[in-house]
């Protein structure tokens, strides 16, 4: 990738400005898969002096990206909540795109997911000469494969995680490009529930040297909405398994996602410790990964960090809860049985999925009884995990990076040729 100091000078250099990224991403998992690219551009010698804003989260921001706009505006999900978001949404949108349209026109624009509103960004951008690149696939394959057709004039380079993924755009006639996932590089092949353990421990300053007996991780959301329809179902479940299990020492841990769910979550947990002041229930700042990689089990709401916990080879049970009108249009356009990235990924019912009516306390205990339960299935479904974890590991952010240099390269050269 690196280009000779006379290539460079004709592509970056005499009078030509310094190399711009725009890009966006929606949500603290979109701001998770960026960070490692942007990471991986700041080690590419061609792209000293890339300057990088646009929409993003704290990892991007640490990683030198200037954030124009509050991610937070786009991070809703479900029809019925962007509804009541879609003013707010619409208008960072007109902004973004006047923006990179006029002053701060980018040499390649990167939209990360978020494909409601990065999809019709791209669209306007490409229209005007700025090439596109899209990171995460929309899931064509699960739901509105009619979106293609739109893609393929958004996007001019799908970068896919998964690996089936590229079929389907090689037959739309869509270049793409399989990266992997990159959360297959960061979690290590084999985890340490000890160390993890040790580690929350010191985090909490228990007593013990370590979590003792057993370890249940409990992951809610990361979205406000999420946090008020499945959380309190979660913490029903937390209280039915102490009662069912009480032979036995359980410790539930739940990773708060964001600073602002910690007082709905803190709420839940008064509530809980009023009814079974012994319930040993622990909310920590972030530190999902030490959470599920301490876990014998987890309860788990549907979305990313379902693939974090398969990639730490944990059994889980997926749960969720949408408002009805929301459910009725996603059954409506959904073409798969299963909703969890595990399942979607191995291609059948791995771990359970019960959602809407069927996410009951008494459903959600006696599912997460099983897995503690059949030691054997455990054991089977960690090799499973870890074959996924293996096809899923790529260099990620750096194959990423390369595209971008490659495709801001290529779009310099066009300018110096003309």
């Amino acid at each position: 990738m690196t280009l000779l100091p006379h290539q460079r000078a004709a592509l970056f250099g005499n009078g030509i400005t310094l190399p711009k990224l725009a890009c966006v991403a929606g949500e603290p998992s979109g701001d998770l898969l960026a960070a490692p690219v942007l990471s991986a551009l700041n080690q590419i010698p061609d792209m000293a002096g890339l300057e990088v804003y646009g929409i993003g989260g704290p990892r991007m921001q640490a990683e030198g990206m200037r954030s124009d706009w509050p991610m937070e505006t786009l991070s809703v999900r479900g029809y019925v909540e962007a509804i009541k978001q879609l003013p707010a949404i619409l208008k960072l949108r007109k902004e973004l795109i006047q923006n990179l349209l006029n002053e701060g026109r980018p040499d390649v624009y990167l939209g990360i997911d978020a494909p409601d509103f990065n999809l019709g960004v791209e669209l306007q951008l490409r229209k005007a000469g700025i090439p596109t690149l899209h990171l995460v696939s929309p899931s064509i394959w699960a739901w509105r494969a009619g979106r293609i057709k739109k893609i393929s004039q958004a996007v001019e380079r799908m970068l896919c995680i998964f690996p089936f993924e590229t079929e389907i755009y090689d037959k739309a006639g869509v270049a793409s490009t399989y990266v992997g996932h990159p959360l297959a590089s960061e979690i290590p092949l084999e985890p340490n529930a000890q160390q993890a353990r040790e580690k929350i421990s010191h985090h909490l300053k228990l007593q013990v040297a370590s979590l003792d007996g057993l370890v249940i991780a409990v992951l809610p959301g990361s979205r406000g909405s999420e946090i008020e329809l499945i959380a309190p179902v979660f913490f029903e479940t937390m209280q039915l398994l102490a009662e069912r299990l009480k032979g036995l020492k359980l410790h539930f841990l739940i990773p708060v996602a964001t600073p602002r769910l910690r007082e709905p979550l803190e709420q839940l947990l008064l509530k809980t410790k009023n009814s079974n002041p012994d319930i040993q229930i622990h909310l920590l700042e972030g530190m999902a990964d030490e959470v599920l990689e301490a876990s014998d089990v987890v309860l788990i709401a549907s979305g990313t960090a379902t693939l974090q916990a398969a990639l730490w080879k944990k059994p889980m049970v997926i749960s969720y809860k949408v408002p009805w009108l929301t459910a009725q249009i996603m059954k409506r356009q959904g073409y798969m049985p299963y909703v969890g990235l595990p399942n979607i990924l191995c291609g059948e019912f791995v771990v359970p999925e019960l959602l809407q009516d069927d996410a009951t306390p008494e459903k959600l205990a006696h599912a997460v009884q099983v897995w503690l339960e059949h030691p054997a299935k455990v054991a089977k479904l960690k090799e499973r995990f870890s074959q996924m974890h293996e096809t899923l590991r790529r260099p990620t952010g750096l194959l990423v990076a390369q595209a971008i240099a490659q495709t801001i390269a290529n779009n310099r050269k066009k300018q110096v040729s003309v």
